[in-house]
């Protein structure tokens, strides 16, 4: 079984353009690509898992989302990290899906799709959300506190394994705390 990084992608990965599908408007969070990197040295796998509502609320189409894939993905390999899966949820909040974080429908995918064994994994996101998709999902959790999240309403599976204020910082509690 294989061990993976979850990563949300707007506000984790790369700075948050609210429904942006323009990949020239693609930036990086800092330490993105070297934490990243450090971390695949270490056997992880990293994929993307993020919630998309601006398909269905029309603010864009589901096609127009594989430049952002394509434009992470090179950027990516450019700096010698594979991007092994890229896992998105299409639906409105309103839809009540399964696969919309918090829950835990694109981790059970990618567990399924890449033979991943979720307790040896680990979630990075920048919000409550995120986390309580990795908790449910068994994952270890990383919040970024970059000023994100904005409503920080607790319950027992939104509480972060750990806090971090950068990539940098959460590949490094990685490294200390992998089993």
């Amino acid at each position: 079984m294989n061990k993976a990084i979850f990563i949300d992608k707007d506000g984790t990965l790369i700075k948050d353009v609210p429904y942006n599908v323009n990949p020239a408007l693609i930036d990086f969070e800092e330490y993105a690509f070297e934490s990243l990197y450090l971390l695949q040295q270490k056997g992880y796998y990293v994929i993307i898992v993020s919630n998309q509502p601006g398909i269905a609320l029309g603010y864009f189409k589901e096609d127009e989302l594989k430049g952002v894939e394509e434009k992470i993905k090179n950027s990516l390999l450019q700096n010698k990290v594979n991007l092994n899966g890229f896992y998105y949820c299409p639906h409105a909040p309103a839809d009540n899906c399964n696969c919309r974080k918090p829950r835990p429908g694109m981790f059970f995918k990618a567990a399924k799709d890449l033979e991943i064994d979720l307790s040896k994994s680990w979630m990075i996101g920048d919000i409550l959300n995120d986390v309580e998709a990795g908790r449910i999902s068994d994952c270890k959790t990383i919040l970024i506190d970059n000023g994100n999240e904005t409503e920080w309403i607790w319950s027992r599976q939104r509480i972060p394994h750990f806090i971090a204020h950068n990539l940098k910082a959460a590949s490094e509690i990685i490294m200390l705390n992998a089993s």
